[in-house]
């Protein structure tokens, strides 16, 4: 095998570094882009192949190749962009002039001995691989290349299969805090969508994968876009190092500043003799339940240095009680998570067993062979029905290593948050973990010293039933970040409007305390705890003054 995967079968090929050069050039002139393809489909067809539904975009695509009727004309250059949209991301089969009118005999060359294009038994020329463009919140434009989804071939996928820019990746990358760092981790780096930006802010950093095919994808689609992310091409371990194994041997002994992770977490039945080839290596980590993420969980720190941090997604599992009810989803979570370490997990999504199973059946076309798919809903269910689980949870996992003096508390925090919150996350979880660090090293005697502002995005909502005197109901709601709402008490409604950095937190309480005639210190205990929690969850502020 080659030791630095390029020149892998059945991956590109990334040993030529001038033709990976000349097909970015050849690409680019073609504007085979981001806005490029949206502009030549429109926003509705291209908004539907990012659903996966590529109807739109075929009756499009034939619109400008002239096998539909269209009112338009069109120009040669948007019918060379329109045999590349049907040749790469469609699946369409071409005839070698076809493909020649679109990228000239040179181009096609370049296809063929990069292998990104293969011929099939009638002649004609098809994507040996899925190539399309990426365009990032940040501004980042590049060319990815991963494995032909289900769209683009017949069958199940295959056990091997390389997982291009998805959902899940998208939704780490906007976790991922960007804070410049020494050295990273992208553990399971797939087609090498976060070390694309993880580049941006690392000084180094090291991509792991089981998978020797996806550490190729990564290799080519690293050198495809060496201008892009600033690499020099011809010393890519200067920047990145490629490594083959499981989990976290491939670093064993070595520290880092950030670990980023969308580990395969799919919960799949085990079957007995099963090899790890009949496994789906994108998607299973080949653990029974949940292993994989709580065996992360546990050991990620381990490779952080004091004051890493650890950004990943993961499913769990939620046990039934002996009632037959839900047991509380982060009852498993929270015994992975170690004594030293610092956790914030955010439950984004909970499915039942049945929804599980078909999501995940469907997302390898397992559903294309009926046999085979009342068979594997069939394991889905008895595996879960067997140990006891009721749901299974997603959501995205903070995890933190602390530094030897650090003042605060530690934070260990268990959120259920399933509507759309900000995107990208990751600022705010920077901004809201620093807050939650000030404000908990704070003592009872500063913290009454303080002044106090509400957050900009915050606001309050009043509820009473008709002819009522008094709200029977009061609400913050916070409109950034992860936009949660608190119930308030009318001890805090009173003190939060009155939180406009004139006043003292202890001078707001004492007027509070003659106001309410609070007896004792224990309203003025059970308040001020009220106040922390408001403070930690950012709808308060501490105001900065001279």
């Amino acid at each position: 095998m080659t030791s630095n995967f390029s020149a892998l079968s059945d991956t590109p090929i990334s040993t030529d570094l001038t033709a990976l050069e000349s097909l970015g050039q050849l690409l680019t002139g073609l504007n085979y882009s981001y806005d490029g393809i949206e502009a030549l489909l429109g926003a509705r067809a291209f908004e539907a192949m990012r659903r996966d539904q590529v109807v739109p975009g075929v009756y499009r695509i034939d619109q400008i190749l002239g096998r539909e009727a269209s009112p338009e004309t069109f120009s040669a250059d948007q019918q060379a962009l329109a045999q590349l949209v049907a040749f790469f991301l469609l699946g369409q089969t071409l005839t070698r002039q076809e493909l020649e009118e679109a990228l000239g005999q040179a181009g096609v060359a370049l296809l063929t001995n990069l292998a990104l294009a293969e011929e099939n038994q009638e002649g004609l020329l098809r994507a040996a691989v899925d190539l399309r463009p990426h365009a990032a919140d940040d501004g980042l434009e590049l060319l990815v290349a991963s494995d032909l989804g289900a769209h683009q071939r017949p069958g199940v996928l295959r056990k091997d299969h390389v997982l291009g820019v998805g959902h899940a990746s998208l939704t780490l990358a906007q976790l991922t805090e960007r804070r410049p760092v020494g050295r990273a981790l992208d553990l399971g780096t797939g087609c090498g969508i976060q070390v694309f930006h993880l580049l941006a802010h690392a000084q180094h950093v090291t991509a792991t994968d089981i998978s020797a095919r996806a550490l190729a994808f990564t290799r080519f689609n690293l050198l495809l876009n060496a201008e892009a992310l600033g690499l020099d091409a011809q010393n890519l371990e200067a920047r990145v190092s490629l490594r083959l194994g499981s989990l976290l041997e491939p670093v064993a002994g070595e520290t880092f500043d950030l670990v980023v992770s969308n580990p395969p977490f799919v919960i799949t039945p085990r079957r007995p003799g099963e090899q790890a080839s009949d496994q789906f290596t994108y998607r299973d980590g080949g653990m029974a339940g949940d292993g994989i993420v709580s065996t992360l969980v546990d050991q990620l720190p381990s490779v952080l240095a004091p004051g890493g941090r650890a950004q990943m997604l993961g499913n769990w599992e939620v046990p039934l009680e002996a009632d037959g009810q839900l047991a509380d989803w982060e009852q498993r979570p929270k015994n992975w998570v170690g004594e030293e370490t610092e956790a914030w997990f955010i439950q984004r999504e909970l499915l039942t067993p049945e929804e599980y199973a078909e999501t995940w059946l469907r997302d390898a076309s397992e559903n294309r062979d009926p046999a085979h798919y009342r068979q594997a809903y069939s394991d889905y269910l008895r595996d879960f029905a067997d140990r006891q689980v009721g749901a299974i949870g997603f959501g995205m996992i903070w995890l933190r290593k602390p530094q030897l003096a650090q003042a605060g508390e530690r934070l260990h925090r268990f959120e259920e948050i399933t509507y759309p919150i900000q995107q990208p996350i990751a600022p705010f979880i920077s901004q809201a973990v620093d807050h939650y660090d000030r404000v908990t090293a704070l003592t009872d005697q500063q913290l009454d010293s303080s002044y106090l502002l509400v957050a900009e995005d915050v606001t309050e909502e009043r509820h009473a039933t008709p002819g009522s005197e008094h709200p029977s109901v009061i609400l913050l709601r916070a409109g950034a970040g992860l936009r949660r709402t608190i119930l308030e008490t009318t001890e805090t409604s009173g003190f939060v409007s009155a939180c406009d950095g004139d006043l003292t937190v202890g001078q707001i309480l004492s007027a509070l305390s003659a106001l309410l005639d609070w007896e004792g210190t224990d309203q003025m205990d059970v308040t001020r705890r009220n106040i922390r929690e408001l403070l930690e969850k950012g709808f308060l502020l501490i105001a900065e003054r001279e």
